[in-house]
């Protein structure tokens, strides 16, 4: 039996960005939890330009590489850990983009979330993500990892995570693995 397939999606494409020492400390947790074979995607390397293809997504006919790669890279998912900022109390631009540029990739696939930020610790952007995510049918988990004053986290450019990120990541990870295993039966 293959397992199940988890890409930790790196949101923030911004340079100087705290979104891939967050997301490569949480890609080594979901390693380590072993439930997974798991991938870490990087939004900035994907460089998915603003939404540019002819068709609506919905019919599946790409015309640009970017889209296919994108596409291939989704498909292949069971679930996904999206690392968010916030920005201005919602979803990055990125991330949007990067969902609506696909539509039955999508479907009947869990979503968890690492965010960060300042006082709220990105959770204003999980909730709005939450949102969008559903209209491609993707189940979002209400288990999540948030890292409030991520800035007092960082050392030498390595996150030090706290006893309560660590439990958040297991609980998440924990969970979303039921979810993904009970939807996939629906992809059947």
């Amino acid at each position: 039996m293959n397992p199940l397939r988890l890409a930790v999606i790196i949101v923030s494409t911004r340079p100087n960005r705290v979104g891939l020492t967050v997301g490569n400390w949480f890609f080594e947790a979901a390693k380590a939890h072993g439930q997974f074979a798991v991938e870490l995607v990087d939004l900035k390397e994907m460089n998915l330009p603003l939404f540019d293809e002819p068709k609506h997504p919905r019919f599946g006919e790409y015309e640009h590489a970017h889209t296919k790669a994108w596409s291939a890279r989704v498909s292949a998912c069971d679930a996904f850990v999206f690392v968010t900022p916030e920005y201005n109390y919602s979803t990055p631009p990125s991330l949007v983009n990067a969902i609506d540029y696909l539509h039955r990739e999508w479907f009947y696939k869990a979503a968890g979330f690492v965010s960060y930020g300042g006082v709220s610790g990105g959770t204003r952007s999980t909730q709005m993500t939450k949102q969008i995510l559903t209209a491609v049918k993707v189940m979002p988990m209400s288990e999540a990892v948030a890292i409030p004053f991520v800035a007092n986290h960082l050392e030498n450019g390595e996150l030090r995570p706290t006893d309560s990120m660590g439990h958040s990541a297991k609980v998440l990870l924990d969970e979303l693995h039921k979810w993904t295993a009970a939807l996939k039966t629906i992809r059947g």
